[in-house]
């Protein structure tokens, strides 16, 4: 019998980045994969904020950003074209990071999943994961103690049986794991039967100069859209609709889908008519706008397309499963090593389900509005700006303090940030040994307490009960010199005083805050901190 912390089912993009995230934490962890590799297809390739930040809080960050330029042209924008050599219909984003460095450390890149899923894998592995390829999950049971999983080798067959304490399952959209928890998909369910086509076909003098990471296309032969390679002689088109998209079979192209047909719409896409095309591969996939009912089911727990699906249209889906990760695996670190209580695992249900239905929603309205514009409008609801879809979604648990006059709405901008519990933490930079480093940086690994210039009380109380709960806290207290890329006063965005206080979990959200010092005192701060770890009633504050 293997034994390990996490056994995490599926090795694609999210479960390695939850192994990832896992071994950044230093919990052992079990990746089993029934492919034999990594991707062979491009898929994913629109990178969020959020995302960029995960993989930063690793030290993934200069490795991605250079194998996106090794491919991309950075700073792409998002339009809409009647084809490639046709009209332009709408610009959804002109540059993909304008005015990002105020409000984020990093910036949105475009990269193949096919790429970075083996830059995921190397540092998994270095890091201290096991990787399993060609083994598939044959069973599993949980008890109160963990979850006993029987695997299998693809190649030649032996079973091993794995316990484990807890158990990802990022087995995809199909998920057999969430199928035998009886865990319902609720939504739109399926919007077509697309289809995503690669293909060679020089395309620089379309392209030059304008700098398009992702195409819409929109015209009588199809809807869909383009990702093309830098310098623009191969890419992949994907297919949502053909034809008259009032009948049925216009929404199912890959039921009907050969290698001429797809010549044709690659064509059509493109707009030439005696452009020489190589039609590589043609993938069938189904957009579907889904999300569990619940991402738990005792010991185990969803995570990526196993608990959500969603339409490419917006490029929420792999972000969406990363940040999942994000969330969880600092709290099973601290549960595994027993610095915080079994509930805080249950606010991974609490804060990223509502998040991720939201996306989901928006990655359909977004659907509608540039693939569908004639389905109903009805259960569409209003669109979202991407920013603060990807920064500026908000989270409610018992590990959050609540806030006064909640209006309950999942978002907030975050040019504008309020600093309020639940939210990420605005972007400023800290003076560490003469150099200036991002708050979330800061907090990649531990709780990270932010006091301000008259805040010595708070200092004093943070430190005295971390040392009676052995934490590892990090308490700073802020300088004149530390300041963010904003005009704005860092104390406006946390919303504190000079003499507030405010604690950052190791996702870089906010668990609590006190607007000024005059609670300040020990007994205060070990209410905060065990409040955010879910320690009340498991340690007595006093």
């Amino acid at each position: 019998m293997r034994e390990t912390d996490v056994l995490i089912v599926g090795g694609s993009l999210v479960g390695l980045s939850a192994a990832v995230l896992l071994a950044h934490h230093g919990v052992s962890c079990t990746v089993v994969e029934r492919h034999r590799g990594t991707a062979i297809h491009p898929r994913a390739g629109h990178f969020h904020l959020r995302t960029l930040e995960a993989l930063r809080s690793v030290g993934l960050e200069p490795a991605v950003v250079a194998a996106s330029e090794a491919q991309f042209e950075p700073d792409g924008g998002i339009a809409a074209v009647e084809s490639l050599a046709g009209r332009e219909i709408a610009t959804y984003i002109a540059n993909l990071n304008e005015g990002v460095e105020k409000v984020s450390p990093c910036r949105r890149l475009f990269l193949t999943q096919q790429s970075l899923e083996p830059l995921l894998q190397r540092h998994a592995d270095a890091t201290g994961a096991t990787l399993r390829y060609a083994t598939e999950l044959v069973s599993f049971e949980q008890d109160e103690q963990g979850v006993t999983a029987l695997v299998r080798d693809i190649d030649n067959g032996e079973e091993e049986t794995v316990r484990a304490r807890y158990m990802i399952a990022a087995d995809g959209n199909r998920s057999p794991i969430r199928q035998k928890l009886g865990i319902a998909m609720v939504g739109h369910g399926q919007l077509s039967h697309s289809v995503t086509i690669y293909f060679k076909a020089d395309c620089t003098d379309l392209l030059r100069d304008r700098n398009l990471g992702v195409i819409y296309v929109n015209n009588p032969q199809l809807r869909g859209f383009f990702r093309m390679i830098k310098g623009s002689d191969s890419g992949f088109l994907v297919v949502n609709t053909v034809g008259d998209v009032s009948l049925p079979e216009a929404h199912n192209i890959a039921d009907y889908i050969d290698h001429d047909r797809a010549e044709q719409l690659v064509r059509s896409g493109i707009g030439l008519a005696d452009l020489p095309i190589e039609i590589q591969d043609i993938a069938p996939w189904r957009a579907v706008a889904d999300a569990a009912e619940r991402f738990r089911s005792g010991r185990v727990f969803l995570m990526g397309d196993a608990a959500h699906v969603m339409p490419p249209t917006g490029g929420f889906g792999g972000n969406t499963g990363v940040q999942d990760a994000h969330n969880l695996c600092w709290k099973l670190a601290l549960v595994l090593k027993g610095a915080a209580g079994p509930a805080l695992l249950d606010t991974y249900d609490d804060e990223r389900r509502p998040v991720a239905a939201l996306t989901v929603e928006q990655a359909y309205t977004r659907y509608v509005l540039r693939i569908h514009p004639e389905r109903s409008r009805e259960d569409v609801q209003p669109l979202e700006d991407d920013l603060s879809m990807e920064i500026g979604y908000l989270y409610r648990s018992q590990a959050i303090m609540p806030v006064e006059g909640d209006d309950g709405r999942l978002l907030e901008d975050p040019r504008t940030p309020t600093g309020r519990p639940g939210s990420r933490a605005p972007h400023i930079l800290i003076r560490l040994n003469d150099e200036a480093v991002p708050v979330l940086d800061l907090a990649s690994r531990c709780m990270v307490a932010l006091v301000g210039p008259d805040g010595g009380a708070w200092c004093e109380a943070m430190a005295q009960a971390d040392a009676q709960l052995g934490l590892g806290l990090v308490v700073h207290q802020m300088q004149s010199q530390d300041a963010g890329p904003s005009d704005t006063p860092w104390t406006k965005q946390y919303g504190i005083s000079r003499s507030g206080a405010v604690l950052i979990r190791p996702d870089g959200f906010i668990a609590w805050r006190a607007v000024d010092d005059a609670l300040a005192s020990p007994l205060e701060a070990k209410a905060c901190l065990t409040g955010a770890l879910c320690l009340q009633g498991e340690v007595a504050v006093s």
